[in-house]
């Protein structure tokens, strides 16, 4: 008996090992890559930084679920919210073949410099928090795709509340990109549309420091209200050039300024700046406290910040239609073009023909005690407290 003992006890681990083999093998999954962009550096890296980590969220869900088909690598690129970068690595991304789909940009000067990158190598990509409407409805690219709002219902609600609140005469600083031009037009007509009067439109480099020139003939106009169409670090700049100056009127913004780097930037001076954003504030929306839950258990060193739910989604959709058709570029963009009443965070989204998601709701904000505060919610609203001249 003992003779036989050896053979057998090799026997049976030599079964064990096959056994073992062929389970790692049937569990193994195969790995499909997919990309981010948003600006990792520079002026507003905080939203680009926010973004990325939602958008890894999405992935280290679904790489942690076992009914997921594939395991998923996040390439992820820095755009620096600058365009000549940003096409610079749309083209590396879109070059590599492996990967299927990417989530893109916040700034929407390069989103909307990188669109012709991405149809021209039939990257199907999703973008998750650049306004600019031409984004979309300047071309019909299929690969072309935008879980966020655009300005022109944001500066619709802008124009209602200031004309609601009995302002009447207004100044316009906007930064020189596409960004800064489409929120002057957009606000301008919708302003214009409720008998409000601009008194001066000032166009500014993104890159400028000194505002003296252009607030000085602002403060001779006196308008009650300077609205800004920008990003946050000019809009810092602007709002504590205007203190400097004695310019007393309401600071106006967009969601540009929508970050907590704004009031960071300003400290007190920050109070009573207004602000507009796409869709329900995070923790209301409808997978808002999923979101930040599972956000806060990776212990990231930055927050979401105001796009970071749509970036989640973005990526979120993005897997989801790859695990139903495959990774396939062809099959992702035509599966994408039919997406509606797809369940999100943000809550569902639907496209229209030219790939954009078709989001009513506007959140208005105003900075109270150090916070972005609904309006409604806020003291301001109540009357409790006052801006300057609000009626």
């Amino acid at each position: 008996m003992l003779r036989n003992a050896r053979p057998l006890s090799f026997a049976l681990a030599a079964a064990l090992l096959a056994s073992a083999a062929a389970h790692a093998t049937a569990q193994a999954k195969d790995k499909v890559k997919v990309g981010f962009i948003g600006p990792l550096t520079g002026g507003v890296s905080v939203n680009g930084i926010g973004g990325r980590n939602s958008a890894d969220l999405s992935v280290r869900l679904r790489n942690a679920d076992a009914k997921a088909k594939y395991e998923y690598e996040l390439t992820v690129l820095d755009d620096e919210c600058k365009p000549n970068v940003a096409v610079q690595v749309a083209t590396k991304m879109a070059a590599d073949r492996d990967i299927i789909a990417a989530a893109t940009h916040y700034c929407s000067s390069t989103a909307i410099a990188t669109v012709d990158v991405y149809h021209k190598f039939g990257l199907p990509v999703v973008v998750w928090g650049a306004v600019l409407p031409d984004i979309t409805y300047r071309n019909k690219y299929p690969e072309v795709h935008r879980v966020n709002g655009t300005m022109i219902n944001q500066n619709e609600a802008n124009a209602e509340l200031v004309s609601k609140l009995g302002y009447k005469t207004y100044a316009v600083i906007h930064d020189t990109t596409d960004y800064g031009k489409g929120h002057n037009e957009y606000f301008s007509k919708a302003l214009a549309q409720r008998g409000g009067k601009i008194l001066g439109t000032f166009g500014v480099t993104v890159d400028q420091q000194d505002f003296t020139a252009e607030l000085t003939q602002i403060k001779a106009l006196n308008p009650e209200v300077i609205y800004f169409g920008g990003l946050t670090p000019i809009g810092v700049r602007i709002r504590s050039q205007m203190d400097k100056l004695g310019i007393k009127a309401v600071f106006d913004g967009t969601s540009g300024i929508v970050s907590d780097a704004y009031i960071q930037g300003l400290g007190p001076l920050a109070e009573g700046t207004l602000a507009f954003r796409e869709g329900a504030p995070t923790e209301k929306l409808p997978g808002g406290r999923f979101f930040m839950e599972k956000y806060g258990a990776q212990k990231y060193d930055n927050p979401p910040e105001a796009y970071g739910a749509f970036a989640f989604a973005a990526m979120d959709l993005i897997l989801d239609t790859i695990e139903k058709v495959g990774p396939d570029r062809k099959k992702v963009i035509a599966d994408l073009a039919d997406v509606k009443d797809r369940d999100s965070i943000v809550g569902k989204i639907t496209f229209d023909d030219h790939g954009q998601n078709t989001v009513a709701l506007i959140t208005k904000y105003v900075i109270q005690d150090g916070k972005f505060v609904e309006w409604d919610d806020s003291e301001y609203a109540s009357g409790k407290r006052k801006l300057p001249g609000q009626k």
